[in-house]
């Protein structure tokens, strides 16, 4: 049976027949793409909460890192992760550790959870480089650009410098000119490493400074402070670093209190702010920086950036408006305001900045690849194709472009594409649960069970997740190990106390192995869970009939039928239920209501007939079991009906 899959993230929806005692039972096999986005998350974010609620700080962490490496931007998430690291804080001030003494049996699950820990980060750190190799080269030339654009603004300072030192007394411009010159020996010691002594060099600097020269002070100081935090960028996370931003922070601060008019200093500090994660800060410096010095778009991307972290996503649009008509050919203003577009819910204004990102510069591949999600989301798989082929023309290692690109041909139903797509993900990342789990959906999808097993499984064993065992348990079925989709479908129930799914397709496999017991519990823990499920319902009435419990049978075909109201094999289900529960009048009117949805129904026409004669009524009898044998003269109960008109 054919599969329909809607990925990345996500199962569709399709169900599957089986022939049983008469009754046709439902299996579900994927569902929609929403609904299993949102299912997916939820699992996840279940199995997080159980974590903090057992101190398993560390676990929790490493699944909210996997889910905020997908989606930066997921609110949930963030708030569970400050949540975490609180009370992980928390619980180390209060004494408590992880719980000791372990028994062998708690040895063995702990070592199988470091196991499990080990190949989640195998599995990032695999994502990660690949992540850096697709976003290296438009970070090295963003970097370019505003390198760029710094020389030129430190350009326009030493030469407004020169005009004011041209303005002063020879002596002056003598004392001037010896400030700037030592001030260039204490970059050159600085940038050579030796922080001692470009301190020296600096406070010499400052001792010859002229005396009332307070603008020229403000810019020197500024200078100086620039430098530091240059040397700090170098030194991150070390003691020199951190005497490196101190000192960047004071001189850039006694810029600000000799001249206010001074936007160099301000945007100093919003750096050090920013690089603090102090946002509130940081904003409030570019904004100062930018109302100093409107035309240096530099400060605005510096705002726009902080803006974005903060998700005041309105405010960057803003920011980066202004970036753009600043300087209208700086491609990454551009990228960046089709970020905050985007955020904000503006797909399309959103769409239209990336484009002119691209007609800026042509190999943007991470623009390239903005535009595919935008219009995959739209459900342009064609436009979304070709723009996830174009990204990876210019970098074929991005793993987001090729998994999302697998999902874009997938929704074309173009699965042998999607194969490649993702077997390319995998070259890149195999440890990546995702991108084997993906896989495993399209090899459904090609009808390649025993490969579809193995990627699941592998998606199961690197991470698991109910939905990846689930699809585990289809795969098995597909290669007849009903043992082991049981099993597997056992764990994702285990897993999800609210997943339907698997307990659909045990209730399907139970019940097909004549085992309606079992098939009971667990279609009713579905049904308390969807209980306006077409599947569960049917199931439901097919497992009452097993027991011949005529009543519920009714009952739950009848719940079927409300869901689908002209579906002739529950329609034909509910007809045999009333049959058996020995209400013929119902049964009669069921079986003409199926014949008036399906007029060619042979099992309606000989089950009708025979209904008929029960009741006495022999000349409906007669035209029902006429009609079938004139419509369907090869029906496999004809010699029963013959044997009946016969009797008539």
């Amino acid at each position: 049976m054919k599969r329909k899959v809607i990925l990345p993230l996500v199962i569709g929806l399709g169900i599957i027949l089986l022939a049983g005692s008469g009754f046709w039972i439902f299996r579900t096999v994927k569902t929609g793409s929403a609904e299993r986005r949102a299912q997916l998350h939820r699992n996840t974010l279940k199995i997080i909460e159980d974590y903090l609620e057992q101190d398993e700080f560390q676990r929790a962490l490493a699944l909210l890192e996997g889910i905020l490496l997908e989606d930066p931007e997921n609110e949930t998430a963030r708030t569970l992760r400050d949540r975490a690291l609180r009370l992980q804080r928390e619980a180390r001030d209060a004494g408590r550790t992880d719980q000791g003494g372990l028994d062998a049996l708690e040895n063995a699950l702990a070592l199988q959870a470091e196991a499990l820990a080990a190949r989640e980060r195998l599995a990032r750190s695999e994502i990660e480089a690949a992540l850096r190799r697709e976003t290296g080269a438009a970070a090295r030339a963003e970097a370019e650009e505003e390198r760029r654009a710094l020389a030129a603004a430190e350009e326009a300072r030493r030469k407004a410098e020169e005009e004011e030192i041209a303005r002063r007394s020879a002596e002056v411009q003598t004392r001037m000119r010896e400030v700037r010159a030592l001030v260039d020996q204490g970059k050159a010691l600085l940038e050579a490493g030796n922080l001692a002594a470009a301190v020296e060099k600096y406070r010499e600097a400052l001792e010859k400074m002229p005396p009332g020269e307070t603008h020229f002070d403000a810019g020197i100081r500024a200078d100086i402070a620039d430098t530091w935090y240059a040397a700090a960028a170098g030194r991150p996370g070390t003691a020199e670093g951190a005497e490196a931003l101190s000192q960047a922070s004071t001189h850039a601060s006694a810029a600000i209190r000799r001249d206010r008019t001074l936007a160099q200093p301000h945007a100093t500090l919003g750096r050090i702010a920013r690089d603090n994660r102090q946002w509130e800060q940081a904003a409030a410096e570019f904004r100062e920086a930018g109302r100093l010095e409107a035309g240096n778009y530099l400060h605005q991307a510096e705002l726009g950036r902080v803006l974005f972290n903060m998700r005041n996503y309105a405010g960057a649009a803003e920011a980066f408006e202004a970036v753009v008509r600043l300087n209208p050919r700086y491609e990454t203003g551009w990228y960046n305001l089709g970020g905050a577009y985007r955020m904000s819910g503006k797909p399309d204004n959103a769409l239209e900045a990336y484009r002119k990102a691209i007609e800026i510069k042509g190999d943007y591949a991470v623009a390239h690849r903005e535009i595919g999600r935008i219009l995959a989301a739209r459900g342009d798989t064609a436009g979304a194709v070709e723009s996830f082929n174009r990204c990876l023309l210019h970098t074929p290692g991005d793993i987001a472009a090729l998994r999302e690109l697998g999902a874009a041909q997938n929704s074309a139903k173009n699965y042998a594409a999607a194969e490649t797509a993702f077997a390319r993900a995998l070259e890149i990342a195999p440890n990546d649960a995702q991108t084997n789990y993906n896989m495993a959906l399209v090899k459904l999808e090609l009808e390649k069970p025993e490969e579809a097993r193995t990627y699941a499984g592998r998606a199961a064993d690197i991470n698991p997740q109910a939905v990846y065992f689930y699809t585990l348990g289809l795969a098995c079925e597909g290669t007849g190990s009903e043992e082991d989709a049981i099993r597997a479908y056992v764990k994702a129930v285990s897993m999800d106390a609210k997943y339907v799914r698997p307990r659909i397709n045990l209730g399907k496999i139970y019940l097909a192995g004549g085992m309606a017991a079992e098939a009971l519990p667990v279609l009713l823990e579905a049904w308390q869970a969807e209980p306006a499920s077409f599947e569960v319902n049917n199931n439901l009435g097919a497992a009452y009939a097993r027991q011949e419990d005529w009543t519920k049978s009714v009952e739950f075909y009848g719940k079927a039928l409300l869901v689908e109201p002209s579906n002739p094999t529950v329609m034909l289900n509910l007809s045999r239920a009333w049959v058996g529960a020995g209400n013929l009048d119902k049964a009669r009117d069921q079986y003409q209501a199926l014949l008036r949805v399906a007029p060619d129904n042979g099992d309606a026409l000989f089950e009708l007939g025979k209904t008929y004669a029960s009741l006495g009524d022999a000349a409906s009898a007669r035209t029902s079991l006429e009609a079938l044998i004139a419509r369907i003269p090869n029906y496999p109960g004809k010699a029963e009906a013959e044997r009946i008109l016969g009797g008539l």
